[in-house]
């Protein structure tokens, strides 16, 4: 498995990422992942939709948190042929608990605890930590990848309007 070194850092030390990056204009790799109702969920469920998904350390963190929630309040005016993810490491009793303390319904939130699947097919698993980068990829209605935003310092917010002003695009 590739890996990445010097791409991120957490408060300025260096992390190794596992996997690779994919690049716009590619195919985005399918993976599965955990809904918080323990089902099975894969990317290849959502075709026909415009995807922003999102990856982040743990919702139980002040910058994850405060990502998750701005996405959801931002998802509603996206329209309905948009769906936005938030994958996390947390265990989906967990997420589904969070969701619900934080009135969260916009966004599914979904675990990569498991397998790290999504995390070492994106590219953005943390070696050191078993977590995931914060990243945020667009995918346009045919699977294809338009837009990657790579938060290189893990303590710091992705830029909310650029990826979402890629999703606006991605739905024409």
């Amino acid at each position: 498995m590739t890996e990445t070194q010097n791409t991120i850092k957490l408060k300025g030390n260096p992390l190794t990422l596992v996997g690779s990056l994919p690049n716009v204009g590619q195919k985005a790799p399918d993976f599965e992942a955990i809904a918080n109702d323990l089902s099975p969920f894969k990317l290849s469920g959502l075709k026909g939709k415009v995807l922003v998904i999102c990856s982040v350390q743990s919702l139980d963190t002040s910058v994850c948190d405060t990502e998750a929630r701005k996405f959801n309040e931002r998802a509603m005016s996206l329209g309905k042929d948009v769906a936005v993810l938030v994958i996390s490491m947390d265990l989906p009793f967990a997420q589904k608990r969070w969701c619900g303390a934080a009135g969260v319904d916009n966004v599914q939130t979904l675990s990569d605890h498991k397998q790290g699947n999504f995390g070492s097919s994106y590219g953005v698993l943390i070696k050191e930590l078993r977590l995931l980068a914060r990243a945020v990829f667009v995918v346009d209605k045919k699977g294809v990848i338009r837009y990657i935003q790579f938060v290189d310092e893990l303590s710091h917010e992705p830029d909310y309007e650029e990826a979402l002003k890629a999703a606006k695009e991605a739905r024409k």
